[in-house]
């Protein structure tokens, strides 16, 4: 017998939930409307019931933008304990949500190490692991297998798991007419498309949809729709086959909250900034207002090393235009798995391009940090600069690194600091710099 309610079903009953309660003291705002906002699926709080270290957080309409840490092993770089002190430097950064795409070996048992300590959501993306933790080839692997996949990791306390459900027969089909320069750039959903193509049968997340929902719904997994047919580069963006497989996430949607499995909806991918704008509208449109998350997205191919930066311009927009997650991207993208240093970068880019949309959006509060900042450099504080913030260590390292004469001022401008003469004059002082000289 079921002993307790999904965060969906407890809101359609009109209960309010302790998750609820720290969700909307985390946003400063009244839980009711939080309530109704979870019940209708326009904010979904990410919480597996075994999930016991979680400090809960809503994605979605009206609530600050989120940031997602990618981390993980791979064939290439095995050390899971380089992998722990990225989860140490997530947190400490304050990202919202930490996602294991570990794809070699026996996973769970960093999993499980995982799920223990982290106060961050967690997520994953089964089809990355079916491989290694079924040890079989792609080709022997049965739509009974990959369910067994997504009920370990439900089981282990994932709060919210990438199943790319929409990209079926007909998507295939768009995508195969529709011809593009980097083809299906998701690693989850290229394994899908080449499962489908030698099995000839259709997606297994999508035909037994139900049964991977019955699961989720068991233990509050939110289920991430994802986008398996997301543009690789600018040249493939807002094609027939990422529209496609939006249409078909748009149904997969509801279907997961008639069930009262919450629902976040992927997207791009690599996008030209005039079109991300267009590109939220029509994703909230068609997924219903669904909490959106997005990987970038990515404005220009050509910054390899530098792609934090083509993914916060991005994100900057997406969010400002609706979108309600952001994944981050280090300057290690396209190039190796990025390492402690990358990952620092990937996560200030992000906290930037969220904060900036934030304020863009109108989020209650938002400003309130950058209004200090303001007040502490009119006075020319520099120990209450460095509280404010994103990076206060960076921030002051820099500053200490070439002293001024006067901490009043820094050293670019030493005493012709355009704050200290104006501060001066309006105090009635006297500015002079030949006698200070």
């Amino acid at each position: 017998m079921k002993q307790y309610y999904t965060q969906m079903e407890a809101a359609k009953k009109g209960i309010i939930t302790p998750e609820m309660e720290i969700v909307a003291a985390k946003e400063d705002m009244d839980v009711e409307p939080l309530r109704e906002r979870v019940a209708q699926g326009v904010i979904a709080i990410p919480c597996n019931v075994r999930h016991s270290s979680i400090s809960p957080e809503g994605i979605g309409m009206g609530l600050r933008t989120k940031i997602n840490v990618n981390l993980g092993i791979s064939g290439d770089c095995k050390d899971y304990s380089v992998e722990m002190q990225k989860v140490d430097m997530a947190i400490r950064f304050g990202a919202e949500a930490i996602m294991d795409l570990s794809n070699y070996g026996k996973t769970n048992t960093f999993r499980r190490q995982l799920i223990e300590k982290s106060p961050a959501m967690i997520g994953t993306v089964p089809m990355y692991d079916a491989i290694g933790y079924l040890e079989k080839d792609l080709l022997d692997i049965t739509a009974e297998d990959f369910l067994r996949v997504v009920r370990a990791h439900a089981e282990e306390g994932v709060d919210f798991m990438t199943i790319h459900a929409g990209i079926n027969r007909r998507a295939v089909e768009a995508f195969m007419r529709d011809k593009r320069k980097m083809n299906i750039v998701s690693r989850g959903g290229s394994l899908l498309f080449a499962w489908m193509m030698m099995t000839g049968n259709e997606n297994p997340f999508f035909e037994h949809y139900d049964e991977v929902l019955d699961i989720l719904r068991e233990f509050d997994v939110t289920i991430s729709l994802g986008d398996a047919l997301r543009p690789g580069c600018i040249d493939d963006s807002t094609d027939a086959g990422q529209i496609s497989e939006l249409i078909e996430l748009g149904n997969l949607t509801k279907r997961a909250w008639e069930k009262d499995v919450q629902v976040m909806v992927e997207g791009p991918g690599h996008m030209a900034m005039n079109e991300i704008e267009a590109n939220m509208k029509l994703q909230k449109r068609l997924c219903h207002n669904a909490p959106f998350y997005v990987l970038g997205p990515l404005v220009t191919d050509i910054a390899p090393g530098y792609d934090h930066i083509t993914s916060a311009i991005g994100g900057a927009i997406a969010a400002a235009s609706g979108a309600d997650f952001l994944c981050y991207v280090t300057p290690a993208e396209h190039l190796r798995l990025p390492d402690l240093s990358d990952v620092k970068e990937g996560i200030i880019a992000s906290r930037i391009a969220a904060h900036a949309a934030d304020i863009a959006k109108g989020v209650p509060h938002a400003r309130e940090q950058d209004d200090a900042m303001a007040d502490a450099r009119h006075k020319v504080d520099w120990d209450e600069m460095f509280k404010h913030a994103i990076d206060p260590e960076k921030a002051r390292a820099y500053f200490e690194s070439t002293p001024p004469a006067d901490r009043h001022t820094c050293s670019m401008c030493g005493k012709m600091c355009a704050v200290r003469t104006t501060n001066m004059i309006l105090e009635g002082k006297k500015v002079e710099f030949c006698s200070e000289l």
